[in-house]
């Protein structure tokens, strides 16, 4: 029945033609976001989930810049070693030389005595943004220890956990393993020998330490590398949870408009039936 004071018609097409705009709109929201769950009111289960995502994916990229720091750190270190390494061959070489009858122990302790000044400004110039793993203070606060943040853990919804990696100094500077100031004076075999001996026990401590500092900026590295694949897959999984499929928000989005379309005419034939009416008067 046709009633001039309630169109039932109208009203049910404007009430379909109202979800069918709230439809299209957030199928709209969707496809310019990129997303399908953009707020709590979205999703909350899920919008709180991503967040927690974001805020691990976000420390750990802040992890990797300190990761690229501390692995610069320990090349440079590792370097200084190295060439601190290759002195003392050098050095050893000359002690050989010089534990023979007749050599000239004057230019040899010379020598020796550049090589040592050699060592120490190797030391003191070791150094990456103000940090020198080679020093006794590495710092200038008085610290003997590295710490580079590594890894972020969480259980649950509870706080992140930081984990470093901590690096000792190596020390070349003030460890009685390599007290280059009181080596033996060559003057003569004998003494050559002694000093032979004494920088071999440099030597070892020397390399020793380049290859921890080795160890623990290849640590650095791989911690880093396995930051980067952790956020990769983090960002992935957070895809599936709230990322728009623009395959199917493009067919719900013609579908939609298709039913709009259809909205406006049926609430156009709705409205017209009074004005029908009156044509029976």
């Amino acid at each position: 029945m046709i009633s001039f004071q309630t169109n039932t018609g109208a009203m049910t097409a404007l009430q379909m033609l109202g979800g069918i705009n709230q439809d299209l709109e957030t199928t709209q929201n969707n496809v310019s976001t990129g997303q399908t769950v953009n707020g709590p009111k979205d999703n909350p289960a899920l919008w709180a989930i991503s967040e927690l995502q974001k805020a691990d994916i976000s420390g750990l990229e802040a992890l990797d810049d300190t990761l690229a720091l501390g692995e610069a750190t320990l090349r440079v270190a590792s370097v200084g070693a190295e060439f601190v390494s290759d002195t003392l061959q050098e050095m050893k070489q000359l002690a050989i030389l010089g534990s023979s009858t007749g050599a000239d122990f004057g230019k040899i302790e010379a020598q020796l005595a550049e090589k040592t000044d050699q060592i120490k400004s190797i030391i003191s110039s070791t150094q990456f943004n103000g940090v020198n793993l080679l020093k006794t203070d590495i710092d200038g606060t008085g610290s003997n220890t590295l710490t580079v943040g590594a890894s972020l853990s969480r259980v649950g919804n509870d706080a992140s956990t930081l984990s470093t990696i901590d690096v000792g100094s190596l020390d070349l500077e003030g460890s009685a393993s390599f007290d280059l100031d009181n080596r033996t004076t060559v003057t003569d075999p004998a003494s050559a020998q002694t000093a032979l001996s004494e920088i071999q026990g440099f030597l070892r401590f020397a390399v020793d330490g380049a290859a921890r500092l080795g160890a623990s900026a290849s640590r650095v590295s791989g911690q880093q590398d396995f930051n980067g694949a952790q956020s990769n897959a983090i960002k992935e999984g957070l895809s599936a949870l709230i990322d728009t499929n623009i395959e199917e928000a493009a067919v719900q989005l013609r579908a939609s408009q298709a039913q709009q379309q259809l909205g406006y005419n049926s609430l156009s034939i709705a409205n017209s039936a009074p004005q029908a009416l009156l044509g029976l008067y």
